[in-house]
């Protein structure tokens, strides 16, 4: 440590919101450079390493070949597939001297379905899978939490070419088990949640969430086992569409009502079609968008908001915003929209809305509602859209028992893409007959430099990190207070014997800084050379339980690497 080139602190960073940001710089792992971007530190190189290193064993364990492409790419791919478009500011975009359009890679489907239709033309080149390790490159409007959320990222990204939907399945299934194996092996716990497939395209799509209070993802999880990402939550149909059996609809006066809540108000003190037992969750309210410009009006129940980014991934990829210039359509009566009657524009409603339910809506006149609004009888839709927030105690679509909300990192994320890109490149094999077979294709990323801060999120105390050994920047931590030239022979013996040894040899820093910037740095193991190292003896001190026990030199190995495993 003597002449690392390192420097601890002892305060927090001022731009650091969470855990893993404060404490990765104040253990001198890495430094900002700009908003999103950071320097790699040697100890967080060290880092990065191991984690890149126990992913590379375990893609190579199921067959997956290693390539590697530029950061910089041409725009005609990109434009090819559509996602020069669908990507928007997201990515980097940039002209070469000659005027050329390029970006930094976000992603590389395009560039290795091109490699592979450049290279292999025969049902027999089949099956074959092959990943990288890749700088990342997205614009973030808002760089935020250090790595976990930054412009530039390191990446392992895989992909599986198949002749037929049965060989996809099985790449599909071997990559998401190797996943699990790389999770616990870099001690991440994670929830394997359903997903959408957004930019990326294709039929099933799963997320490895790290449940952290500091995860920018919200998931739906039930006892039943059954996750999903808000985005992929979907709705129970109800049993029955009514509690109670409609009438006639019927038009009422109902000024002086803004809210759902002062109509459910009026109509219960009125005895509403002799009823007063009226809640917000018996009306209808409908809400105008406008998705690529052209309208769409969603119909939800009265209880329940709208969750614009449950929309857009719907909708993916159009742009989705709400409508606000009721002025240049008069027939939209801002406030008193109801479905019945004719609609100029798309309508949609929420699962919930379903033939036969009654409802109390907007009477299309500025202060009247109508109630006893069936679906199917006075109204219908044209079809159904997952649009609403999501809430604690909402049925799970698995078991119908209540879901929980939880927050999580994504730290991986696996796609079934079927033939998209294929589709787009013209990526076909020769099959036996000598007809072409188009091939299917899988994908599967892990985000390397986020899964290093999310061990950070899931092992630290308020002293500092505490690193899985499988991650560790070292083995042993050795704290030499003694003699020297004794502790630096010791540091030797530790290094021969196959440990990694991080040597605190510094002079004129109290033993008081040295325990602390152990604990700050999280190696696994502490090994305190003090006053009893001429009798023979050191002190091993674990960082996580803080267990402390005197061990002789002689047996000093074996022991740390007991505590190791």
């Amino acid at each position: 440590m003597s002449t690392l080139f390192l420097r601890t602190l002892r305060e927090d960073p001022a731009e650091a919101e969470v855990p893993s940001h404060r404490l990765l710089v104040r253990a001198g792992y890495i430094r900002r450079v700009a908003p999103g971007g950071y320097a790699w530190l040697p100890l967080g190189r060290l880092v990065l390493d191991q984690v890149t290193r126990v992913v590379r064993e375990e893609m190579i364990a199921i067959g997956v070949q290693e390539v590697s492409f530029p950061a910089l790419l041409p725009r005609e791919p990109y434009q090819r597939s559509g996602r020069w478009d669908e990507y928007g500011s997201e990515i980097f975009r940039l002209k070469d001297r000659r005027g050329a359009d390029h970006l930094l890679g976000p992603t590389h489907e395009e560039m290795f379905t091109g490699l592979v239709r450049d290279l292999y033309s025969s049902y027999k080149d089949y099956p074959v899978s092959l990943f990288q390790v890749q700088w990342k490159f997205r614009d973030e409007a808002r760089p935020r939490a250090g790595l976990l959320r930054g412009r530039e990222f390191l990446m392992k990204d895989g992909y599986s070419f198949d002749l037929d939907d049965d060989g996809l399945a099985a790449s599909y299934a071997g990559y998401r088990a190797a996943y699990q194996r790389i999770f616990e092996r870099l001690g991440v716990e994670v929830r394997i949640v359903n997903a959408t497939a957004g930019a990326m395209g294709g039929s099933a799509s799963e997320e490895f969430l790290a449940p952290t209070p500091v995860g920018e993802d919200t998931f739906a999880a039930c006892e039943c086992g059954y996750a999903a990402n808000i985005e992929a939550v979907t709705t129970p149909i109800p049993d029955s569409p009514n509690s109670r059996t409609p009438g006639e609809s019927q038009v009422l006066d109902t000024p002086d009502t803004p809210t759902i809540d002062s109509l459910v108000d009026v109509l219960n003190t009125r005895r509403a079609g002799g009823h007063d037992g009226w809640q917000a969750a018996d009306t209808l309210k409908n809400i105008v968008l406008t998705v690529d410009g052209e309208l769409l009006i969603i119909g939800v129940p009265g209880d329940r908001e709208v969750d614009l980014r449950r929309v857009e991934a719907a909708l993916y990829p159009a742009t989705v915003a709400l409508f606000d210039d009721f002025g240049s359509r008069p027939d939209l009566v801002r406030g008193y929209l109801g479905p019945q009657g004719e609609l100029k524009a798309r309508y949609l409603v929420d699962p919930r809305v379903v033939p036969g339910s009654a409802w109390v809506t907007g009477a299309n006149e500025p202060g009247r509602h109508a109630i006893d609004v069936v679906c199917g009888r006075d109204f219908t839709p044209d079809g159904t859209i997952e649009a609403v927030v999501v809430r604690t105690g909402d049925p799970c679509p698995r078991c119908a028992g209540p879901l929980e909300l939880r927050r999580g990192v994504e730290v991986g994320h696996v796609f079934q893409l079927g033939r998209r890109y294929s589709d787009v490149f013209g990526l076909d094999a020769l099959g036996p007959d000598g007809r072409p077979l188009r091939v299917t294709m899988g994908s599967y990323g892990i985000g390397l430099s986020r899964v290093l801060a999310t061990v950070v999120e899931q092992h630290h105390d308020e002293n500092g990190i505490c690193w899985p050994t499988s991650v560790a920047p070292a083995d042993v931590h050795l704290v030499g207070l003694g003699d020297r030239e004794a502790v630096a022979s010791l540091a030797g013996e530790l290094e021969r014997s196959g440990l990694r040894v991080l040597f605190d040899d510094r002079t004129g820093v109290s033993a008081g800084v040295r325990f602390a910037d152990a604990e700050l740095i999280g190696v696994p193991v502490v090994v305190v050379a003090g006053r009893r190292l001429a009798e023979g003896y050191v002190e091993v001190r674990e960082r996580v339980g803080g267990t402390r026990e005197d061990v002789a030199v002689g047996a000093l190995a074996e022991a740390v690497r007991a505590r190791l495993r």
